[in-house]
């Protein structure tokens, strides 16, 4: 007879557990809370328009391709992907800078901005791709229950860049503060400050750069139907609107789980949700991280979304906008520093229908707007209304166009909505930071230390924050439950 797991959430982490461990011949059932499957991956469909919910960029390919390889499937089996060309534009006050679809339209970027600087940008993705290939083949394929598992030929003869930060390398060889913030953004995915990343996870650059940036066709959501329809010819089931309520333990061991409908008794309990909300199921004796714990930590930002229809193509923009046309330094300082509202904000700014006709009606435009914030701000109607506002008349002014008089409708997502829909701690959207003392063993464990038989995957435990963490944070820990046999 099978042994019975039961997964609480059905984002990424979750569903990826889910299918190995059907595979290896456990029976697998899944309860999440709301009405749909993929948790912060979610979609909405609104008047003929497509909105991806939560993550938006789809970076690293190989990941996905490893994923679904393991099942013998490939992801053109079930979704059809797109590199963008070009892969992003990032507006400054007084210039853009195109990021294309090669490192040779990037150098001569570049090299317009700041003169010699693709050889210096050669170098640094060059380094960045030896990180790359230690990170995905060697660290982040370790499940973290040991300092030593950092310790490798390849990582001893980098340990120096776990002690150096990104900002220190990147600022050595760069001057240009527009090519220094190009440069710094993609350690945001990883939810903290470039100061005080370690210069290791430049990796993050390589995947930028040197793998470039995709769009599966559809949106993101594709992949979480995709995901779903795995784990279905696999035999996992699904239960959606049964929010669990408690996570049962008796003599030390985890015994099943209770919603809200019922008592379903498991042979393990994996958890999928917000790590500090999953040990809220437990009583006070079995959990493993104080409120304090939590306090301490530094977390990934939350976001101010908004999802926009509007009734017209736009002009000057592209599938992917960074808008650093205020100051990138403040605005993480008013992140993690000093949290506060900042008061001019960098925005990012997706319009997934300039590349996919399939995601708005003709003639209109999907708009996807994220402000980065510190989690646990206060969230008003009026203060969302109050950034709205200012991030239109910035679109309006860096793009040269009006817009806001073609605004059909607009929908907004902030903090409470990610207590209220994902359970997060603080409301954050991206979990807990890559921070030197946040890596790996250093994070919360795939195990639980005081319950037998009960484990946890996702954003808030290793390897960290994004899609294809989750990904592969999902078959570390099913691979820890098989182990157990």
């Amino acid at each position: 007879m099978s042994r019975k797991v039961v997964i609480i959430g059905s984002g990424f982490s979750s569903l990826s557990a889910s299918c190995y461990l059907a595979k290896w011949g456990y029976d697998v059932s899944v309860y999440e809370k709301n009405d749909t499957i993929g948790g912060r991956a979610s979609q909405m469909v609104k008047e003929g328009f497509t909105f991806d919910l939560g993550p938006s960029w789809y970076w690293m390919p190989d990941i996905f391709d490893t994923f679904f390889s393991d099942f013998g499937k490939k992801t053109s089996d079930y979704y059809t992907l797109h590199k963008l060309s070009p892969a992003y534009k990032i507006f400054f006050s007084d210039d853009t800078i195109t990021i294309g679809d090669s490192m040779d339209k990037i150098c001569e970027e570049f090299e317009r901005i700041e003169k010699g600087s693709a050889v210096h940008l050669k170098k640094f993705i060059s380094k960045a791709q030896e990180n790359y290939d230690i990170a995905i083949n060697k660290v982040v394929l370790k499940p973290g229950l040991s300092p030593f598992e950092l310790v490798t030929k390849d990582t001893i003869m980098k340990v120096d860049q776990f002690f150096k930060t990104i900002s220190g390398e990147v600022r050595k060889k760069f001057k240009n503060p527009k090519l220094i913030s190009t440069l710094e953004f993609p350690v945001l995915f990883l939810g903290a400050k470039p100061s005080n990343t370690p210069s290791f996870y430049s990796f993050m650059n390589f995947a930028d750069f040197g793998l470039g940036t995709w769009h599966p066709e559809g949106g993101m959501y594709e992949i979480v139907k995709a995901m779903h329809l795995l784990a279905l010819e696999l035999g996992v089931q699904f239960h959606t609107n049964c929010p669990v309520e408690k996570i049962r333990v008796e003599a030390g061991k985890a015994i099943g789980i209770t919603t809200n409908t019922e008592q379903i008794d498991a042979d393990f309990v994996l958890s999928g949700a917000d790590y500090h909300h999953s040990e809220t199921l437990l009583d006070k004796q079995y959990r493993q991280y104080s409120e304090h714990y939590w306090d301490q930590r530094t977390f990934a930002p939350s976001s101010l979304l908004f999802y926009i229809g509007f009734d017209k193509k736009l002009d000057n923009v592209e599938h992917h906008n960074l808008f650093f046309d205020t100051d990138f330094e403040q605005h993480t300082y008013d992140i993690y520093d000093n949290p506060k509202w900042p008061e001019a904000p960098l925005f990012y700014a997706n319009f997934p229908s300039i590349t996919d006709g399939t995601m708005a009606p003709e003639h209109c435009e999907t708009g996807f707007f994220l402000i980065p914030i510190a989690p646990g701000l206060e969230d008003t109607p009026v203060l969302r209304k109050q950034y709205f506002d200012l991030i239109m008349q910035r679109l309006e002014d860096r793009t040269n166009q009006k817009v806001k008089d073609h605004i059909l409708f607009y929908d907004s997502f902030c903090v409470n909505d990610f207590i209220e829909k994902y359970n997060s701690y603080k409301g954050n959207a991206y979990g807990m930071a890559n921070t030197l003392s946040q890596t790996a063993f250093l994070r919360p464990k795939l195990k639980s230390k005081k319950v037998k038989n009960l484990y946890f995957t996702g954003q808030l435990t290793v390897p960290g924050p994004g899609v294809p963490p989750s990904l592969i944070s999902g078959k570390l820990v099913s691979e820890l439950i098989k182990n157990k046999r």
